[in-house]
């Protein structure tokens, strides 16, 4: 059985693993309004960029389900108010700002028809409830594509790799995005180990890849996020492949903090790295990443470890959730559900679907 961190077998009925309890106790947490899913994704109950956007887009849907709205006008000031105050939750990742978008957009295309207003809520639940097959199709696609292209440059050759933070079944709908490839090297017999870094100081690594390898009998390891380089040189690493929160025009991506001086050792090993991302995931909007709006987290996250105190008390703390990695250290390219990209063609590759994509539209309302 798959492990699902969100939970959604009816119409309005939402619940998400609280991810805080992993790996000692496993319990779903019901979801029942926008402030639910709010606070789910603040507290890093749920995690991950393409799972913060499938839930907080649910949470709007738990809380629409039941309600009745007068007009088309009442209802898209509804969900721009609920999706407004869900983006403010976790700034860093696009994905919730990407899905909110799709949503606003669909809203304003159907008030400005003559819909009715009960038939337009519809329309928008099912296409917030339709992200969650789509994600899970996306990331089967990705690690396919990433298995091609690892094997494809190495000879063939069975891959031992690391991986950081969790970017698996449970930061998606399921099979996930950097494990996604893992796995899908896994199910060719090409896997021949994946080193997972702890990733404090919210411990992602160890609390939850480390369980995802555990629950799917991976041949994986743990390792302290301090021994990624040694173990680089010591233990022959062939690959490196990571998750993305804000994928930019040029390249350069934010990603859980400590992914930088990964990428860094990598490329002082010579040893090719990978950012795994959905392109949902990917922001044409800003040039750099120099101007993506890194998330800081509370001090305590740094100095306790479940309430008990591990630094010494009144030292002060920087605690930045994310860091970017340029472009040019992304050396094994971008691998999307499209296929794989050098990060300087990634931008090129994202126009030309997002033409090829507009024309079948145009075609398809034309052929009607």
């Amino acid at each position: 059985m798959t492990l699902e961190a969100i939970r959604y077998r009816s119409r309005g009925h939402l619940e998400i693993l609280d991810q805080l309890l992993l790996p000692l106790e496993t319990r779903y947490e019901r979801i029942r309004n926008v402030e639910d899913g709010w606070h789910a994704i603040k507290d890093m109950k749920v995690r991950g960029a393409p799972a913060i956007a499938i839930t907080g887009a649910l949470s709007l849907v738990a809380e629409m389900v039941d309600k009745e709205f007068d007009s088309l006008d009442s209802l898209l000031r509804f969900l721009q108010e609920k999706l407004d105050y869900l983006l403010t939750a976790r700034p860093t990742a696009v994905n919730l700002k990407r899905a909110a978008d799709d949503i606003v957009a669909l809203a304003k295309n159907l008030s400005e028809g003559k819909n009715a207003v009960d038939d337009s809520k519809d329309r928008i639940i099912s296409l917030i409830e339709d992200m969650l097959t789509a994600d899970l199709d996306t990331n089967k696609r990705l690690g396919q594509h990433g298995a091609d292209h690892v094997l494809k440059h190495s000879s063939g050759q069975p891959q031992t790799v690391i991986t950081h933070c969790n970017a698996g079944s449970l930061a998606t709908s399921g099979y996930g995005t950097a494990l996604g490839v893992v796995r899908a090297l896994a199910e060719r017999e090409k896997l021949q180990h994946v080193y997972c870094t702890e990733t404090r100081p919210y411990n992602q690594g160890s609390r939850l890849t480390a369980y995802e390898l555990v629950y799917d009998k991976l041949p994986g390891s743990l390792i302290a996020d301090s021994m990624a380089s040694y173990a680089m040189k010591e233990k022959k690493i062939t690959a490196v492949f990571v998750g993305a929160d804000r994928v930019v025009a040029n390249g350069d991506t934010a990603n859980k903090i400590g992914t930088y001086q990964l990428a860094i050792a990598a490329k002082h090993h010579g040893i090719p790295f990978y950012v795994c991302a959905p392109t949902t995931t990917v922001d044409l909007n800003l040039a750099s990443g120099e101007q993506i709006v890194i998330e800081e987290r509370p001090h305590k996250e740094l100095t306790c470890l479940k309430d008990v105190q591990l630094a010494a008390p009144g030292i002060g703390c920087w605690n930045p959730a994310f860091d970017v990695t340029p472009a040019s250290l992304i050396t094994g390219g971008i691998v999307t559900e499209n296929g794989v990209f050098p990060p300087d063609k990634l931008q090129d590759s994202m126009t030309a679907d997002h033409n090829t994509k507009h024309n079948l539209k145009r075609k398809l309302a034309n052929d009607v």
